[in-house]
């Protein structure tokens, strides 16, 4: 058998940009996407802090340093620059390794870069 768990998490980083006509993801700053071992075309979890709004959607790789967090498509509808949100990525493993594993968590600073 196997279950799903949590992969990785970015935490608590903000929305910088919201691209409406747009085929549809989200791009993420590419260091950020190393750090939480995040991969493009990934598909991830959204939780918006500020609405409570929850959703999946793809990962685009974003210009690295930049700090973006661009919602792309219908998904830009679902949050208002400055808000934070937590982007999470999941895994299916077997469940004697499941339990063994340890999600990465990333927690960027005020500026979405990585605190070092």
């Amino acid at each position: 058998m196997v279950i799903e768990i949590l992969k990785s998490k970015i935490h608590r980083v903000k929305v910088t940009q919201a691209e409406l006509n747009y085929v549809g993801s989200i791009t993420i700053d590419a260091d950020l996407m190393d750090a939480a071992n995040m991969i493009a075309n990934e598909k991830v979890q959204v939780v918006n802090n500020n609405n409570g709004e929850r959703f999946e959607t793809y990962i685009i790789t974003g210009q690295r340093g930049s700090g973006i967090i661009c919602l792309n498509g219908a998904c830009a509808r679902l949050a208002q620059l400055g808000d934070i949100v937590i982007i999470m990525s999941f895994a299916f493993l077997p469940v004697e390794e499941a339990k063994r594993y340890v999600p990465i968590s990333v927690f960027p600073d005020a500026d979405n870069k990585l605190i070092v």
